[in-house]
């Protein structure tokens, strides 16, 4: 059973930096990609950056040249560094993680929250 778990989240002052951890375990299978989504009360799950072996790293256009993805494949370990943060950045934020066999985010973590406020 693959397992993924979340750590690092906290409340930042506006213009703060936190840096998010996630590992996925247990799987039999080469990890495809691992992503971060985020959510807020009553609206819907929003992407906001992954790694794949196939295409890179990829971010959304709300956190492009703010949020760095990276990943440790060694440890299917992935990383969020999030810098100049802004109170709209306020969110539960999700790992998940693409085994190889299916391509597609089958596994996801519990998620953690990450409040921007002054």
């Amino acid at each position: 059973q693959v397992q993924v778990v979340e750590s690092g989240g906290g409340l930042v002052q506006p213009g703060g930096s936190l840096r998010l951890s996630c590992t996925a375990s247990g799987s039999a299978f080469k990890i495809f990609s691992m992503a971060w989504f985020r959510q807020t009360a009553g609206k819907q799950r929003e992407w906001v950056a992954l790694t794949s072996t196939l295409t890179g790293t990829q971010y959304a256009g709300s956190v492009k040249g703010r949020f760095t993805i990276s990943r440790d494949n060694a440890q299917d370990t992935t990383y969020l560094q999030m810098d100049d943060l802004r109170p709209e950045d306020t969110a539960v934020y999700y790992c998940a993680a693409a085994p190889d066999t299916t391509r597609t985010y089958d596994y996801w973590g519990q998620g953690t929250q990450v409040t921007v406020s002054s």
